[in-house]
Formats: structure tokens, C-alpha cells, sequence
């Protein structure tokens, strides 16, 4: 019973995850729910190796109908990567705690952001070109990477709104260039919690099918109905967000 629902909260996870981000609102608090016992950062390790393979898929699948700007997208999945291992160690040292209550209100200003440009990342029209491009993109990866292996909550969606305000690009090329950032800064984190013992392979396969199947059928959807679509979603996971992290923060 324990596997069916975390399959189907996977599921449900590389669906909302291949569009914008934000697939650990949904499969974080269902091992939260299922393994109340468990460490957090073996969930943590748990959420990493199955998503990881949604958003790889998601890459893939958007790069065969997506023209990639490889050249600022691969650097910048390197930086992510390393970005994230520092996070990821920094918070075995000092607590992220402090984040909790910034988050909201920095998710707040990006959502009203988005509201009041409405033409914001409806048309892909890269401000930079070469070098620039990619130290910009590298700038991205740096900070978002580094956020995402100290914290997390809401990097994929971070990843969009930056690619979108800082490099121009529409709402559809910012998703895809952010699946291969969101895959290089999962990857870290995974490499760290298994050199820590803290993923549950045994689990992990019948997740990261789920999460596959989730992924390749939100990523259909978003190539079919493009970037107007990619923003509606995107404006209600960062708002879902808000109340999630408003409440972990203030509630709880």
C-alpha cells in the first residue's frame, strides 16, 4: 500500500514537474506522510532519485521539439551541479531555518511580478547571444543550484521566472532550459545522500517509473499547448507554493 501511493504521488509529481517545477510540493509531503518515522534526509535522498529521472526525460523530450540554447545551457548545468554539492554540504553545517519565512514573500514577489507583466515570457526573445548568454545563465545556475542543495522548495519555478526575466526567453524554452538545471542540481543532491546512505533504492525504481510516465505525459502537454499554457501553470504552482511554504513558515 506504502509503494502504491508514493508511485502515484510520483506520478502526479513528474506531471506538475515537467511543466514548471515544483513536483516536491507534492512528492515531499507525501513521504513526509507515509514515512512520518523516517529520517528527513533519507526522504529528502528518496524524492532526489526519483525525480531526477523526470526531469532527465523531460530534457529529452523537450530538446526534440525545443531549439536548446546548448551553449549557455551546458555550462551552466555544470556550475548548477557544483553550485548545489556546496549547498548541499553548507546545510550538514548550518541550518537553512532562516529561509523558511523568506520564502513566501519572495515567492509573493514573483508571482505579482508575473501577474502585473502580462506579456512577460509569451514571445522567446533572447536578450544575450554567446559568452554573455552563458555567464548569465551560469550566474542563474549558481545561485538557484546552491538554493536548491541548501533548501529547495520551489527551484524549478525559481529556474523558469530567471530564465525568462534575465535571458528573455518565453515561458515553453525557459521549462525546457530549466530541466536540464533542475537535472544537473538533482543529480548533486543524489550523489551526496547516497555517499550518506540516505535513499531508498527499494523504493526509488517503482517511483522513478512513475515520475517518467507523469513526466512525458506533462511534457506532451506543455509542447502541444505552448508557452501561454506554461505560464498559467507556472502562475498556480508558485501560488501553491505560496500557501504551502506560508504554512510551513507561520502555521505549523
Amino acid at each position: 500500500m506504502e509503494l502504491i501511493v508514493i508511485s502515484l504521488a510520483s506520478l502526479l509529481a513528474g506531471f506538475v514537474d515537467s511543466i514548471v517545477g515544483g513536483g516536491g510540493l507534492i512528492l515531499v509531503p507525501a513521504l513526509f506522510a507515509v514515512f512520518p518515522a523516517a529520517h528527513p534526509a533519507t526522504l529528502f535522498g528518496t524524492n532526489k532519485g526519483a525525480s531526477v529521472w523526470g526531469t532527465s526525460i523531460a530534457t529529452v523530450q523537450y530538446s526534440r521539439r525545443v531549439q536548446m540554447r546548448w551553449h549557455a545551457l551546458v555550462p551552466a548545468a555544470a556550475v548548477c551541479f557544483a553550485a548545489s554539492l556546496g549547498g548541499a554540504w553548507l546545510v550538514t553545517v548550518v541550518s537553512p531555518d532562516f529561509l523558511r519565512k523568506a520564502l513566501p514573500l519572495v515567492l509573493l514577489v514573483v508571482l505579482a511580478y508575473t501577474l502585473a507583466k502580462k506579456e512577460l515570457g509569451r514571445e522567446h526573445a533572447p536578450r544575450f547571444a554567446g559568452q554573455r548568454e552563458a555567464l548569465v545563465a551560469c550566474g542563474i545556475a549558481a545561485v538557484i543550484g546552491f538554493y536548491d542543495g541548501f533548501f529547495g522548495p520551489g527551484t524549478g519555478s525559481f529556474f523558469v521566472f530567471l530564465l525568462v526575466r534575465l535571458l528573455g526567453y518565453d515561458f515553453l524554452n525557459a521549462s525546457a532550459g530549466a530541466k536540464l538545471l533542475n537535472t544537473a542540481s538533482n543529480l548533486a543532491a543524489i550523489l551526496l545522500f547516497a555517499l550518506k546512505g540516505h535513499v531508498w533504492w527499494h523504493f526509488v525504481l517503482a517511483m522513478a517509473i512513475a515520475n517518467v510516465l507523469g513526466s512525458l505525459a506533462g511534457t506532451h502537454l506543455a509542447l502541444k499547448h505552448g508557452t501561454g499554457f506554461v505560464r498559467g501553470v507556472f502562475i498556480f504552482v508558485v501560488s501553491a507554493l505560496i500557501l504551502k511554504t506560508s504554512y510551513d513558515a507561520f502555521l505549523r
